[in-house]
């Protein structure tokens, strides 16, 4: 179940996604399969090869895509999700949401 999005921000994720380039977007989450994640990034791309490459950088495998057209997309979780947003210059958007939900 995902929350803590506007839908502005789905509009673009998914404008940019389609159109070929690597887009973010994080948002609240609840899965009891991951009960110490509470927010997820999605990095999704309609260019799945651009996908895979991409994801290759940060150790992740072509085979944790989610192939769900028309957005294809890893789900970024945790430790790995902090670091690799970090390192695309995009930790504000878990900034943001950490800060709205009182979170040191």
């Amino acid at each position: 179940m995902a929350f803590g999005i506007r839908r502005e921000e789905l509009i673009e994720w998914k404008r940019k996604a389609s159109n070929g380039e690597i887009a973010f977007i994080t948002h609240f989450w609840y899965d009891p399969r991951f009960p110490d994640c509470d927010t997820v990034t999605k990095v999704g791309c309609s260019n799945v090869k651009a996908l895979i490459s991409w994801g290759k950088q940060y150790g992740l495998k072509e085979e944790w895509i989610h192939l769900r057209k028309p957005y294809p997309h890893f789900d970024l979780l945790g430790e790995k999700q902090a670091e690799i947003l970090q390192k695309e210059g995009k930790q504000s958007q878990l900034l943001k949401l950490k800060k709205r939900n009182h979170v040191p």
